[in-house]
């Protein structure tokens, strides 16, 4: 079986997850991070400073900097820049409580294709009953810093039972802050939010009146704002990477590379594999018959994305390299 990916001799996107640190800890998060949870194995800055060298060596046109949230990480503004100055188109994905002026103004001289904030909440409680500790006008304040500087603004909505009559609201403000998307989708059972699962998941009947409203206000708002929730849950992603698998490296922040955000396993290690190698590693999983396997069983029983971080080394592993 070949995929469009094994024609490809490196990925077009690389989402790396620098950091499991956090200085927030919410109830949704599906890497498991929060304050002071950095692993004990994650890439240091000159390795992570290897790495990047690595992707831009690979011509690797596009990443995206996340975590945990990649602003408490020391090394995130010398990584950002190496990739930037190089010409890789960079998108940010941080909760916005340290997102200011100076953070937009240091990003800006950089080939920015996006920063991703999360509002989770219109008012503070809301927000903050999803988000503990977080504050909601700071990441206003930080949409308003990226767009005062120039760059594409995301935002994102995490729907849960705490906050999805708040949907609506959201929407709104995302489009007068000057979001050019709004990303959404249900819920993943990963990480936190599946210990959390009984107290967020929402109901089908509260999924249905979300689909139809995230319509209604598409149409209302028409081309100004893109509204992208397509596929809308998990299992529809990974149906569709069955197929054609994403041209995607998923970097744990540990350097291990994971075959994709629903399951559990790891198809190399970036710290003893080149990313060319890695690249190779990751094109033969979606030919395994043990990843295609926990893959439908993902696609047939949601709960088992509960299982998503407890990571399981394959031996492709090893003999990829």
């Amino acid at each position: 079986m070949t995929h469009r990916i094994d024609s490809l001799k490196a990925p077009l996107f690389v989402s790396w997850q620098i950091t499991r640190d956090c200085d927030l800890c919410c109830l949704h998060c599906c890497t498991d991070s929060a304050p002071g949870k950095r692993l004990p194995d994650e890439l240091s800055a000159e390795e992570a400073m290897r790495l990047a060298d690595e992707i831009v060596r690979n011509e690797v046109p596009y990443v995206m900097l996340c975590g945990g949230e990649p602003l408490v990480v020391p090394h995130f503004f010398e990584l950002a820049e190496a990739l930037g100055r190089a010409g890789v188109r960079l998108k940010v994905e941080t909760n916005g409580q340290r997102f200011d002026a100076a953070v937009a103004g240091r990003l800006a001289r950089l080939p920015i294709r996006s920063i991703q904030i999360s509002l989770d909440g219109d008012t503070q409680e809301i927000y903050e009953s999803q988000r503990p500790g977080g504050s909601l006008a700071k990441a206003h304040a930080a949409c308003r810093a990226v767009r005062e500087a120039g760059l594409p603004l995301e935002v994102t909505f995490a729907p849960t039972r705490l906050n999805l009559h708040e949907a609506g609201k959201v929407i709104r403000r995302a489009h007068a802050l000057g979001a050019f998307r709004f990303n959404t989708g249900q819920l993943m059972r990963i990480g936190t939010a599946a210990r959390q699962w009984s107290r967020l998941e929402p109901s089908a009947a509260q999924y249905d009146s979300y689909r139809a409203l995230l319509a209604k206000e598409a149409a209302s708002i028409g081309p100004e704002m893109e509204f992208c929730y397509s596929p809308f849950t998990l299992e529809e992603a990974l149906k569709e990477s069955l197929v054609e698998p994403p041209a995607t490296l998923l970097v744990l922040p540990n350097g291990w590379v994971k075959v994709a955000a629903a399951v559990p396993q790891i198809c190399a290690d970036l710290r003893s594999a080149s990313l060319e190698q890695a690249w190779r590693a990751y094109c033969g999983a979606w030919r395994d018959e043990a990843v295609i396997d926990t893959v439908r069983q993902a696609v047939d029983d949601g709960r088992r994305h509960a299982e998503a971080n407890r990571w399981q080394p394959m031996t492709v592993l090893n003999s990829s390299q």
